[in-house]
């Protein structure tokens, strides 16, 4: 079966102090190929424990997670993760940066070349190809690190605040480059964000996760994602349901949010 398939999956944190951390509890979906699937919640929710599971980081307590028919068991090409910041090497050039993965793979000088070339064509990094990463701005260097992932061919990408420490309105143009590219490739796609706004635009399906221990508490399926691939994303936010929609989960992490703090002067 293609597509992504989280089955029961829990993760338990055991402590030096012989005490634990429920981080994950009995959190299932399945992803069809190819969707769109951004995921939001309050602080220490299990959001990046989530993500690291799927890549293969971490493995779970227990429950698995099932790949176009196969379980995963650690990190592999076929998922490849996009990061709050870029993680990529500094003494390289962009266009070594880019051919790093297909190079370690083995694949032919011309072919990887070509493929380089194209993807930093796609994301507006022609002109760019030699320059170190250190002359980038943080929103270039972000397109470096999607240039990177997708030059592994990769049939998952994983991306965990990947927009979250860029100025407003570069982080405006990459949600635009992102459901671009979701649209153009076909790639099944995770995104972690803390942003209400943001997960409503690029999230075609939504997932609102509970505090600790983190489940699923909500999920919703939305237009925005495909609205906002051939409209400008601040019309996308002009639609009669989007701001109805923002309050509504906006309101459902306050809630939870004020449900943590509780507990922690409860604990005090």
């Amino acid at each position: 079966m293609n597509g992504l398939q989280l089955q029961d999956v829990s993760m338990r944190f055991d402590l030096p102090n012989g005490s634990h951390v429920q981080a994950l509890k009995n959190v299932s979906f399945d992803l069809k190929a190819g969707e769109l699937l951004s995921v939001l919640g309050p602080s220490g929710c299990g959001k990046t424990t989530l993500l690291n599971i799927v890549a293969g980081f971490l493995a779970p307590t227990s429950g698995k997670i099932v790949l176009n028919g196969h379980t995963i068991s650690g990190p592999d090409a076929e998922r490849g993760m996009v990061f709050q910041k870029g993680a990529l090497f500094e003494w390289m050039s962009v266009r070594e940066n880019v051919a790093f993965g297909p190079r370690m793979k083995g694949a032919p000088k011309a072919e990887t070349a070509e493929t380089v070339d194209h993807l930093l064509d796609v994301v507006g990094l022609g002109d760019f190809k030699e320059k170190a990463i250190y002359e980038l701005s943080g929103g270039m260097q972000q397109r470096v690190a999607l240039a990177r992932c997708l030059a592994n061919d990769p049939d998952v990408i994983l991306m965990d605040e990947p927009l979250g420490a860029l100025d407003a309105l570069t982080r405006e143009k990459m949600q635009a480059l992102v459901l671009k590219l979701w649209k153009e490739t076909g790639k099944t796609i995770i995104l972690i964000t803390h942003s209400v706004e943001e997960a409503l635009l690029l999230g075609e399906r939504l997932i609102v996760m509970a505090p600790r221990p983190g489940r699923i508490h909500k999920e919703y399926r939305l237009p925005f994602a495909e609205i906002g691939v051939d409209a400008d994303l601040r019309e996308v936010k002009r639609h009669p349901d989007f701001a109805p929609k923002r309050d509504e989960i906006l309101n459902m992490i306050w809630d939870m949010e004020e449900e943590i703090m509780g507990r922690t002067e409860e604990a005090a």
